[in-house]
């Protein structure tokens, strides 16, 4: 892939969009064996890893927590070798959102509330030889938050994030390549 502003853009808004369905093989032509993800400090440990494998693993994360999961592009552009992408995400929260901590533990988790939400994000790639090196992101979660349910909690909730938070500490972590 040459240069050009279009087809940079193009590469990155490719590489939002498969967060939603893209198969390893998708995250494999759009990724670099080595790219960074800026934005894994606090997903699964499997999440942190390099290249393909980690942007993958952060999709399957997300996919097993919200159904219906998309990105709808709203603009991409690109100058030199950095995209930008303005987008939507939405879907409906079907299972515990767990945030994990620099070492990989469980910190907190957030109970399925079955609600749906559509939140903007920016997302910021790093582009070179046709592939994504690395990724960056703007994201409202806040917004997200408050559509869910999570923000203000309830006591209810709040009951229900201790205990889900108790069990994802003592659960084994589902590994994310194989969702």
């Amino acid at each position: 892939m040459a240069h050009d502003p279009s087809d940079l853009a193009q590469l990155a808004a490719r590489a939002v969009l498969i967060m939603a369905d893209g198969s390893r093989t998708d995250f494999e032509d759009v990724f670099h064996p080595e790219a960074l993800n800026r934005e894994s400090a606090a997903e699964p440990p499997e999440c942190r890893a390099a290249g393909p494998a980690g942007f993958h693993a952060s999709a399957i994360w997300l996919r097993r927590t919200y159904a219906d999961l998309r990105w709808k592009i709203h603009e991409a552009t690109a100058s030199q070798d950095i995209a930008a992408v303005h987008t939507t995400m939405s879907g409906r929260q079907i299972d515990t959102f767990v945030v994990y901590d620099g070492q990989g533990v469980p910190e907190q988790a957030f109970p399925a509330t079955g609600r749906s939400f559509a939140v903007t994000q920016t997302h910021w790639f790093r582009i070179a030889d046709g592939t994504v090196r690395e990724h960056w992101a703007n994201r409202d979660d806040l917004g997200m938050a408050q559509q869910l349910g999570w923000v203000p909690p309830t006591p209810v909730y709040l009951f229900r994030m201790w205990r889900a938070t108790r069990a994802a500490r003592w659960a084994p972590v589902p590994s994310a390549v194989t969702g």
